[in-house]
């Protein structure tokens, strides 16, 4: 019964760590604002993720894959580098400085609305 009852507290955090990892979705579209390789602050990356998973698109263009670590910091392959991200997903600070904030959508202008 003893055995039981620690398989079942085992599998049981194991279930709770695995769930606080996926818990930020850092899907979107962001914005750089510090140290950007496109050379100047304001230029978009993109990050698109799938689980643990990441596939990004930095300022410049140029794509690379990555992965969550654990829970609050990312590995980028291509630039050979690692980032921590903000509990709420909204800002990426890279290991060398870089810096994305979230940008998000801006909504549709009312249509115009035309007397007769």
């Amino acid at each position: 019964m003893r055995l039981l009852v620690s398989a079942l507290a085992m599998s049981a955090a194991l279930v709770a760590i695995d769930a606080s990892a996926q818990g930020v979705n850092l899907t979107g579209r962001y914005r750089c604002v510090v140290l950007c390789l496109s050379g100047a602050p304001g230029g978009f990356a993109f990050i698109t993720q799938n689980g643990w998973e990441l596939n990004l698109v930095n300022d410049a263009g140029e794509s690379s894959r990555g992965w969550i670590d654990y829970p609050g910091r990312i590995w980028v392959q291509a630039a050979n580098q690692g980032a921590v991200y903000s509990p709420d997903g909204l800002t990426i600070q890279f290991d060398r400085g870089t810096i994305w904030q979230r940008a998000f959508e801006e909504p549709p202008p009312p249509p115009v609305r035309r007397r007769r």
